[in-house]
């Protein structure tokens, strides 16, 4: 009867290992999910005014991790979220550095006067040379997942990554503005340079005459129109980020991340390699409105496409798109067309955080199934983006961010032909059915042992029990 119990377990197992997906099949019971959840350093804001800084040395988990999501929101010192008709938060990015052991860099301090021998970046994958941040969003921050599937993660804290010498840091930019009393919410949160009455960048640089709006026009300590004898409190705020975590193993795979951009500038050559170098990223641009174009057959939409060679290859694990307001949608495809993964805006209906009328809320998020959709090195792919053309637009956004694992889990590679076939049905319903079997056989086991248990000893003697 041991026996029996031992053999009918192991086949109820593998049922169950099959029937699970991959991600769950193969994902360690250690592998502890933790969060914890950090504050920015403050920042204060009034009526009309924006908050651009990058916070170095911000809280962050320690130790050799792979992060699972990174999600954030603007709240007030009591803890509340600010709606963004009241704040909006134009972007957060989180970006890896490295620092030199003893060499301090504080909150607020700015790395560019350091020795470049103290300090390395530890950009993402690529493929822009100015987007190096590992994690971001915008204003679709509350309802945009950042979950990272199992059994992947993405890695941090790993002690060969870390140049001798040094230790790993993490720096936080908040760009935040403040619309109450705005003349025009909109046209404050896509930085027009009129609205600010700006002529030179933070660097007094004069911007170029065509420059309508955009980053150059709402830097930090700037100052969007107000209504005339418009009056409120300035207010202390906070990025609130949330962290989740597993501890790195050798159950967890890392993904590695890339940002594309619709202003990148690559063009193919018979030079170009497709790496980082080559592609100047211009991060944002204006989309006219139909009316100044006198073009609205094509449904007044704005569609730009660029191609681009992958310096890389993998497996894609999740994408997400980031758009400013009036974006209709982002999609990367294939070369012939294939849609790999597409990502559409939420807009909000309401007052509260998290539905504010008018604005981008969330984008959503594609997760392909592990395995079935492979990028090639080499290969071309196509970036889209759309945006409404029924009003102008400045300083709009149209990035897309993917994760790519390099493998798949072994496990999945053991099982793909049975699992991944027509031939797993066959195998699932054999091996239901041998656990039909053998509990049928319990059963007339059992009622034998009784029923000779009753005839007395010499009934076991003889069938030789």
């Amino acid at each position: 009867m041991a026996s029996y119990n031992q053999g009918c377990l192991i086949l109820v197992g593998i049922l169950v290992t099959l029937s699970l997906p991959y991600s769950h099949a193969f994902w360690r019971n250690e592998n502890k999910i933790q969060t914890a959840v950090f504050l920015s350093p403050k920042f204060v804001l009034g009526p009309g005014s924006v908050e651009n800084r990058f916070y170095y040395n911000v809280d962050f988990p320690k130790g050799h991790i792979a992060v699972k999501s990174f999600d954030a929101e603007v709240i007030d010192e009591a803890g509340n979220p600010i709606p963004l008709h009241e704040t909006y938060l134009h972007h957060w990015v989180v970006v890896r550095y490295y620092v030199r052991k003893g060499v301090e860099i504080s909150e607020f301090d700015d790395p560019r006067k350091f020795n470049e021998s103290d300090y390395i970046s530890g950009r993402n994958s690529g493929i822009c040379q100015n987007l190096g941040q590992f994690f971001g969003l915008g204003s679709e921050t509350r309802k945009t997942s950042t979950h990272v599937p199992n059994p992947y993660g993405i890695e941090a804290g790993n002690p060969a990554e870390i140049p001798s010498g040094f230790e790993e840091q993490w720096m936080l930019n908040v760009h935040a503005i403040d619309t109450r009393g705005a003349e025009d919410k909109l046209g404050c949160t896509e930085c027009r340079c009129d609205l600010y009455n700006i002529t030179v960048d933070e660097y007094g640089r004069p911007l170029r005459p065509d420059y309508k709006g955009g980053l150059l026009c709402c830097y930090d300590h700037t100052q969007c129109k107000v209504k005339h004898g418009f009056e409120a409190v300035r207010r202390a705020l906070y990025l609130r980020y949330t962290v989740t975590w597993v501890d790195m193993d050798r159950s967890v795979l890392p993904v590695k991340i890339y940002i594309f951009d619709i202003t990148d500038s690559w063009k193919r050559s018979r030079s170009s390699t497709g790496i980082i170098a080559e592609h100047e990223c211009k991060v944002e641009y204006d989309i006219e409105s139909c009316d100044a174009t006198g073009m609205g057959d094509d449904g007044c939409i704005d569609t730009r496409r660029i191609s681009l060679d992958m310096p890389f290859g993998g497996y894609l694990i999740y994408g997400v798109a980031h758009q400013h307001s009036g974006g209709t949608g982002s999609a990367l495809y294939r070369e012939d067309g294939q849609l790999m993964c597409s990502s559409l805006p939420t807009y909000g209906e309401g007052e509260e955080p998290g539905n504010e009328a008018g604005y981008i809320v969330g984008m959503t998020t594609c997760y392909p199934k592990p395995g079935t959709v492979e990028i090639s090195k080499g290969e071309t792919l196509i970036l889209e983006s759309n945006y409404s053309r029924i009003r102008h637009h400045t300083g709009v956004m149209g990035l897309f961010y993917i994760l790519v694992a390099d493998e798949l889990p072994k496990p999945m590679h053991a099982l793909h032909t049975v699992v991944q076939t027509q031939d797993s049905i066959m195998v699932v319903t054999i091996l239901w059915a041998a656990v039909a079997l053998i509990g049928v056989v319990a059963v007339i086991a059992v009622a034998v042992h009784y029923r000779l248990k009753r005839e007395g000893e010499d009934g076991y003697e003889a069938i030789g029990m």
